[in-house]
């Protein structure tokens, strides 16, 4: 079970391997696709309804992630990020966010700066080990790209 204070007013997530199954379906024409998980878009709606941001940092470019920064209204999208510790602490720094009023989430070793950096920390089961070793990190009951995001988004709306 997620334990999360009601200090937090952010999510700050990575998007492939947290939203997704962590695949990339390729079809003949060469055109990427992803799956995502219904559960994972309605925890973005549960948090934007209930006054939560969001922001994602992704180490990759989809069509996804833009289509849902549109529906959702969300204000901080970084695609394409290598070093996603220098955009966290720009987020931290725009907001002036304290510790205590963000959690990120990650599944993979370019994540591994921003949980060891961030106070709350969760990621997935199928998460690179060197991810799970991250001192005090929590883990979903459910997988990536089912419904782990939408664990997080209840553990915060209850």
């Amino acid at each position: 079970m997620i334990k999360l204070p009601d200090t937090i007013k952010w999510v700050i997530t990575d998007f492939d391997g947290i939203m997704t199954d962590n695949c990339a379906y390729i079809d003949a024409d060469g055109r990427i696709s992803r799956r995502v998980n219904f559960k994972d878009v309605m925890g973005m709606s549960i948090l934007k309804k209930n006054g939560y941001h969001i922001a994602v940092i992704s180490g990759e470019t989809n069509s996804a992630i833009e289509l849902l920064s549109k529906k959702f209204d969300i204000q901080e999208i970084h695609q394409g990020i290598r070093k996603k510790i220098d955009v966290l602490k720009s987020i931290i720094d725009k907001y002036s966010l304290t510790q205590d009023e963000y959690v990120y989430i990650g599944d993979d070793i370019n994540d591994v700066d921003s949980l060891n950096y961030a106070k709350y920390k969760i990621t997935v089961p199928g998460a690179v080990e060197k991810v799970k070793a991250v001192e005090g990190i929590q883990v979903t009951n459910a997988k990536s790209g089912e419904g782990a995001f939408r664990e997080v988004a209840d553990a915060l709306v209850k």
